[in-house]
């Protein structure tokens, strides 16, 4: 498929699609909407930043916009992530669509979601702890849902909504068109599929388990002691925005705050934040109001700003996994990236099963040297004012 105008879509739709500058399908899109589109279950798997929303959201408004009757349910492991799909799906309906919906989230307001849900909305998007709440107290009925994606259902196991999935799965109609993607297949996702799925299609773009090909990886070793410092000449040595990857909350309000008393302008953002926070804080990011990103994996998924320059791995993720959502928010729609990490003596055991993850049979990296720093430079550093921000652009420099 070379255009959407292909798929004979809805008229509506197609509008909605040129207007989103949506003209020619992603490899995952050509493969998934034509599939979606004929009525069939569908187990996806892609890397991220390929289009995969898009993929399923299509299909679900192509369905939702002919058929007058049913309703369509999307379940997302987070509430960023669930935000995001949700307004892609508002752009595809389009400003006058007559078709309500309903973004059902944990952090939000209650009384919001029931007068969402009393309105009779045809779609839904939702985390599975909330959309079990509502069920649990019959505000909710998913009776005539006969549209259901599981998006990122790798993500939804890990954090532990496999029993809320099947809960949810109890009130849906059995005959009903199931899209379940996942970044990676293992063998637990392979079981939740042969449950979820019946007869599904396989679509599959690239490697789930390689870095896209315009991210550029690169790998310091050093001492625990001289992280922080190696931390600071690297950011001096790039431009452009950058996400750090810390492993607890506690570690991005602590890391940001150190930064900004270097005069490097950051914010924070973990799962302990109320949600009102997270969207500023994600909102001023994707603004450029600041340079620096300090965050745990709760935005490793799903974080689509375009001109994010650099990831760097200030402390390695618990799951191997993990790794290449995070280094996934850069070198997003087509722009180069960069992707470094900081590896410590400590780090040994989480690095080899990063390797063996993406490079199975590959020999162990060996060779590279901690990085020595000058105690000197850092204090000339510390004197030379506030840095300016080189916002905007995704060229990778070298580390």
């Amino acid at each position: 498929m070379n255009s959407f105008q292909e798929f004979n879509l809805n008229p509506a739709l197609s509008r909605s699609l040129a207007l989103m500058g949506y003209t020619q399908p992603t490899p995952v899109q050509a493969q998934a909407i034509p599939l979606a589109l004929q009525g069939h279950d569908i187990l996806g798997s892609a890397q991220t930043g390929t289009g995969k929303t898009a993929a399923f959201a299509v299909p679900l408004v192509e369905k939702l916009l002919s058929d007058p009757h049913g309703s369509a349910l999307v379940l997302t492991p987070t509430r960023e992530l669930g935000k995001q799909i949700m307004e892609i799906m508002h752009k595809l309906l389009g400003p006058k669509s007559p078709i309500r919906t309903a973004f059902i989230i944990g952090g939000e307001s209650m009384g919001k979601q029931f007068s969402q849900l009393r309105a009779r909305p045809r779609l839904i998007v939702g985390t599975p702890g909330r959309i079990n709440d509502h069920l649990q107290r019959g505000s909710l009925s998913l009776k005539d849902a006969h549209f259901l994606v599981l998006d990122e259902m790798d993500r939804m196991l890990d954090m532990g909504f496999a029993v809320q999935i099947e809960r949810i799965a109890k009130h849906l109609p059995a005959q009903r068109q199931t899209l379940m993607f996942s970044a990676t297949l293992p063998a637990n996702i392979m079981k939740q599929a042969d449950v979820y799925l019946n007869n599904p299609k396989r679509v599959a773009i690239g490697s789930t388990v390689k870095a896209a090909d315009k991210i550029r990886q690169d790998v310091v070793r050093v001492d625990e002691a001289e992280k922080y410092n190696e931390l600071i000449r690297q950011l001096d040595q790039r431009e452009g925005t950058v996400i750090i990857f810390v492993k607890t909350k506690y570690g991005t309000e602590r890391l940001s705050k150190r930064l900004n008393k270097e005069n490097f302008s950051s914010e924070a953002i973990h799962g302990d934040l109320r949600q009102s926070k997270r969207e500023r804080v994600i909102s001023d990011f994707r603004g450029q109001k600041y340079r620096i990103l300090v965050a745990t994996d709760v935005v490793a998924r799903g974080l689509d700003v375009p001109h994010i320059a650099h990831v760097i791995n200030y402390d390695l993720p618990q799951v191997p996994e993990d790794y290449i959502h995070r280094i996934g928010r850069t070198a997003r729609a087509g722009a180069e990236g960069s992707a470094l990490c900081l590896i410590t003596p400590q780090d040994g055991l989480k690095w080899r099963a990063i390797e063996r993850l993406m490079n199975p049979g590959a020999q162990p990296e060996r060779g590279l040297k901690p990085v020595q720093n000058s105690q000197k430079s850092r204090k000339r550093r510390r004197h030379r004012g506030k840095r300016p921000f080189h916002g905007g652009g995704a060229e990778a420099r070298a580390a």
